[in-house]
Formats: structure tokens, C-alpha cells, sequence
């Protein structure tokens, strides 16, 4: 069941969207709240799971990851088992950064980055192809992010 979310709580989380770092001082001042009231609505998003943690958002780019590849992976078999097993091998793998069981043609959606083509090439073939039960593998590759940050719009 959604949480409530009043005026002042949506604001809240606008602003720890934008920018994370913000201290509840400055955070408190946003929202027109003293800080008191305003550490404690934070800690009530936290633990209700609607501020599910904090992360630094890295450049790809500047740590030498010049392509973003969007892996679509067919499976052989659907069976509970085998679904599990394969999402818990693909946690190991640092390169890629995000992952989706989708619906339609394809059973996983994966995010992955590389070096370059060549790299990417070669974790294909070394580490996609060798997974178990992947039937087929179909990737495309991103020209630019376009709207690289990940913002949740909030409910009216």
C-alpha cells in the first residue's frame, strides 16, 4: 500500500533527488520546515522504504567506460529454478549496471558498460555467451544518455 505523501514530504524528496548531499539545515530551509521536524520526516520516507538508501552517481565516461550497451537475453528454459540462478550469477558481474526481467520476445533487459567495442566484444563472447541457459543474445549500443539521472516523478 502507497504511502501518504503531503505537500511538505514531496518537496522533501524533490530536493534529497536533486541533490542528496543537501544537510537537513539546508534541507529544513527548502521545505520551510526547522530542522527538528524536518529529520524527522526524512527518517519516516527512510523507514517506510520510500527513501529505499543514497548513492554517488559516477561518470561512466571519466572512469573509461566509453560504451553503454543494452543486452536483451533470451532464455532456453523458464523454469523458477534456472530464472533464480541465472539473476543471482548476473549480481557478480561488476560490468553490468542495471537489470530488468521484462516481458515481450526477450526474458532480461541488462545495462552493461565497457571500454570500448572491442571490450564489449569480448565480455559478449567470454562472460553472455557462457551464462547458462541463454538461448540468444541481442544487444544495442547508446549514441549519448540523453536523461541520464534516474528521477522518480512523485503521485499527484
Amino acid at each position: 500500500m502507497p504511502t501518504h505523501l503531503d505537500r511538505t514530504d514531496k518537496a522533501l524528496l524533490n530536493a534529497l533527488q536533486s541533490n542528496a548531499r543537501l544537510t537537513v539545515a539546508e534541507l529544513a530551509e527548502r521545505v520551510s520546515l526547522t530542522t527538528s521536524p524536518c529529520w524527522r520526516r526524512v527518517r519516516n520516507l527512510e523507514e517506510s522504504g520510500v527513501i529505499s538508501g543514497y548513492q554517488a552517481i559516477l561518470s561512466p565516461k571519466a572512469l573509461g567506460y566509453g560504451v553503454t550497451a543494452f543486452v536483451s537475453i533470451m532464455m532456453e528454459s523458464h523454469t523458477q529454478e534456472i530464472a533464480r540462478a541465472f539473476e543471482q550469477r548476473l549480481l557478480d558481474i561488476p560490468e553490468i549496471v542495471a537489470c530488468h526481467n521484462v516481458s515481450g520476445r526477450y526474458d532480461f533487459l541488462l545495462e552493461v558498460v565497457a571500454k570500448d567495442l572491442e571490450s564489449f566484444g569480448e565480455f559478449a563472447r567470454e562472460v553472455l555467451q557462457t551464462l547458462p541457459c541463454v538461448k540468444e543474445i541481442y544487444s544495442s549500443f547508446s549514441y549519448k544518455s540523453v536523461r541520464p539521472l534516474r528521477t522518480i516523478p512523485l503521485p499527484a
